[in-house]
């Protein structure tokens, strides 16, 4: 395969990591706040994230550090995603629309 058809492939692998990544950690999040013991939520997550990229990110690469910089690409754009998504998605709808009780300060 040619080099750019591998970096692109690259670029691929990190944002399906990153998905996978920054998708746990946000799961983790919910899980953990009403769980009895959310230190080892955090904990045994962290470990098993950490072990999933570092594995992915080693496998991806090769020894290719341009496939490591394309695998990069792909991670921090899976971040961009997740946040965007999370955000939308914790939006409560049952909110009604403020109301300015406060005055004017200026």
């Amino acid at each position: 395969m040619t080099e750019t058809l591998m970096l692109m492939l690259a670029c691929v692998a990190g944002l399906v990591i990153g998905m996978i990544f920054f998708g746990g950690l946000w799961w983790t999040l919910r899980r953990a706040l009403w769980s009895k013991v959310p230190a080892l939520w955090f904990i045994g997550s962290l470990l098993v994230r950490m072990t999933l990229v570092l594995a992915g990110f080693y496998l991806v690469s090769d020894h290719r550090w341009e496939r490591m910089l394309a695998c990069l690409m792909g991670f921090v754009l899976a971040r961009l995603m997740v946040t965007r998504f999370t955000r939308a998605a914790s939006k409560p709808t049952f909110l009604e629309k403020e109301s300015s009780h406060a005055p004017y300060s200026r």
